[in-house]
């Protein structure tokens, strides 16, 4: 903030308000990274959490208003905006996803504009939370939920889960446990086919998670770094050029996380004879 150097303005912006277990035992918000760091494992970052359940209300809430306005005569502009989103998203599951489950379409497009939703933080200008945090009394503030890996890694393992789940619903604990230990050299391979499977397996969590985290927090710290190292006048000039290129980004993103999660699904639901 005022007064500080790159470095230090560059480390504020991309801390999380952290509240955790201090060493000396007591709770309490983490002043600095390191802090943050030793609070380890009994923490959370509250403005992760913040931000992704407004985000989450707010989607609700547009959403919600769409459908109870919906009108077949005289449609609003916002009600063809949400249909087109709808059908697009209706458009990706028919196309990628050939087997029968009703929860794919809306998880689809919750996970789609959710995920739009919280990357599009991304735009508010770099110094307007941090500096109404500290006027607030609070000592970090980061508004791209998607920018921190926990987040990211939270939805990548929930797809995780769904994904074992519907592969021993489909194909049963044998047929799921068969395609590990079987698949692709045969019975006679089964050690080199349970290591390439598992690692296949461990991959697409981390891959979702790891790839939305990179380019989010990558484009936020492009904003930082235009605050921190050009001179006021003409922060604009090269700020707003890379505002427009990130909305592509942003979407990008969000739509690639959903097509993973319907083709991951996708191959839980498809049974191998």
């Amino acid at each position: 903030m005022a007064g500080s150097s790159p470095a230090e303005y560059i480390s504020h912006h991309i801390q999380n308000l952290t509240y955790g277990r201090t060493l000396d035992g007591s709770w309490g918000f983490a002043h600095s990274a390191q802090e943050a760091t030793q609070m380890g494992f009994v923490s959370i970052n509250v403005d992760t959490m913040f931000w992704s359940l407004l985000t989450g209300i707010m989607f609700c809430v547009l959403f919600r208003k769409a459908s109870a306005s919906a009108s077949v005569a005289k449609p609003s502009k916002w009600q063809l905006c949400v249909e087109l989103v709808v059908e697009m998203v209706w458009g990706s599951v028919k196309d990628a996803f050939t087997g029968k489950n009703a929860l794919i379409a809306p998880l689809s497009l919750t996970i789609f504009v959710w995920i739009f939703l919280m990357n599009l933080m991304d735009l508010v200008p770099v110094d307007f939370l941090p500096y109404a945090s500290q006027l607030a009394g609070l000592s970090h503030m980061k508004m791209v939920p998607t920018t921190d890996v926990n987040a990211t890694f939270g939805m990548s393992l929930s797809i995780f889960g769904l994904m074992i789940y519907y592969g021993i619903k489909m194909k049963g604990l044998g047929g799921f446990a068969g395609e590990l230990a079987f698949h692709p050299f045969g019975k006679a391979f089964l050690p080199v086919n349970l290591v390439l499977e598992t690692v296949s397996m461990v991959a697409k969590p981390l891959s979702l998670s790891l790839r939305l985290f990179g380019n989010m927090f990558a484009g936020e710290l492009v904003f930082v770094l235009i605050a921190a190292l050009v001179p006021f006048y003409l922060q604009f000039v090269l700020a707003v050029p890379w505002a427009i290129f990130h909305i592509l980004v942003i979407t990008l993103q969000a739509y690639i996380f959903m097509m993973l999660t319907i083709v991951y699904l996708g191959q839980a639901h498809e049974v191998h004879h």
